[in-house]
């Protein structure tokens, strides 16, 4: 084969011995857990907003971006949500580029997966003790998610990874909600597929183990646009293409039929301002339909402290290395004008 075995990595288990989660952390996660699956249920009738980073590159800076939604969830926290996106991996369209935390703890250094686990456990747990969220992440690697699967409180599937059947067996056996993106070609069939293979159970090799899982009835949709044959992207937040999923949703008869739109992406044309407008646009349709009211639960949104990205070599405190993120003022002003809107 045509690869260096570098070195064994330690088990799940042993990472989390090593770094521990206290019992009273636990609770509050479980907790988390349980508000943010009955949003999703129809129970909690907030609206759930999934935002942070493009990618979580240094733990100061995601620490001190979450104590600021920690302040402004307390201000709207009758009408939204905050599930705070601490994405420790990056998928790359050509395999070039920064790969996130898990690959590099150090963006200037060279790769290192073991410190890269325990960067990435040690920066959600401060995050849950110091602010009280437990975080999104994606789960780009399905081997990877026991690492960390005691501190997240919801992964996203990606529109490159949805297809892929270890992707969906694997959330059939998750215990927290799985958003399904749809795919890049945009095709919604694929997306429903992989929510319905999730929701049942099945019988695989994971992890070196023959296992039972008994299906996620939070597993849902995540729509974040497509790209054309010619490489332009093309939205599916409006208010025909969520009518259009409701119909996808009712012929499916799956379980907690939700969606979350993705404000970003293609949906935006990766023009990352425009995500105010998006996010006003998906309350207007659930506003003017009961159907689109009741299956949007929540907006996902790419934010961090300073507009824009730059290099990994740009040292710019809080903003992105990786897609472009909308600034903090401008992410306040946001979520406050959603909240009004709700």
């Amino acid at each position: 084969m045509n690869m260096e075995y570098k070195r064994e990595m330690p088990s799940p288990e042993v990472i989390k011995e090593m770094i521990p989660l206290e019992e009273g952390l636990r609770d509050v996660k479980q907790e988390n857990d349980r508000q943010i699956r009955h949003v999703l249920k129809g129970k909690d009738d907030r609206l759930l907003l999934i935002i942070g980073p493009c990618s979580a590159d240094r733990e100061d800076a995601v620490l001190d971006y979450v104590t600021r939604l920690r302040a402004v969830q307390e201000k709207v926290k009758d009408k939204i949500l905050i599930v705070p996106r601490m994405y420790t991996k990056k998928p790359r369209t050509t395999g070039e580029g920064y790969k996130g935390m898990l690959h590099q703890p150090d963006p200037a250094a060279a790769p290192d997966m073991l410190r890269g686990l325990i960067s990435s456990r040690q920066m959600l747990i401060h995050a849950l003790s110091q602010t009280g969220f437990s975080c999104a992440d994606e789960m780009l690697y399905p081997d990877s998610h026991p690492y960390l699967s005691d501190v997240l409180s919801y992964v996203a599937v990606g529109a490159r990874s949805v297809e892929n059947q270890l992707h969906r067996l694997t959330a059939s056996g998750l215990d927290i909600p799985v958003g399904m993106k749809n795919p890049t070609s945009g095709d919604l069939s694929v997306m429903m597929n992989a929510i319905t293979a999730a929701q049942h159970g099945h019988v695989f090799v994971y992890s070196n183990w023959e296992v039972q899982t008994y299906g996620n009835h939070t597993a849902h949709a995540v729509l974040r646009g497509y790209s054309d044959p010619s490489g332009r992207s093309v939205p599916n937040y409006h208010y025909d293409d969520l009518r259009h999923l409701a119909d996808l949703y009712a012929e499916a008869s799956l379980h907690n039929p939700a969606v979350i739109v993705d404000c970003n992406h293609c949906n935006s044309g990766k023009h990352y301002a425009e995500q105010p407008r998006i996010a006003a646009e998906v309350l207007h349709s659930m506003r003017r339909s009961e159907e689109i009211g009741r299956l949007v639960k929540g907006l996902m949104v790419e934010s961090y402290l300073v507009d824009g990205c730059q290099s990994a070599e740009g040292g710019v405190y809080g903003q992105s290395i990786t897609d472009p993120c909308l600034g903090w003022e401008k992410t306040e002003r946001m979520i406050y004008d959603i909240a009004e809107a709700r």
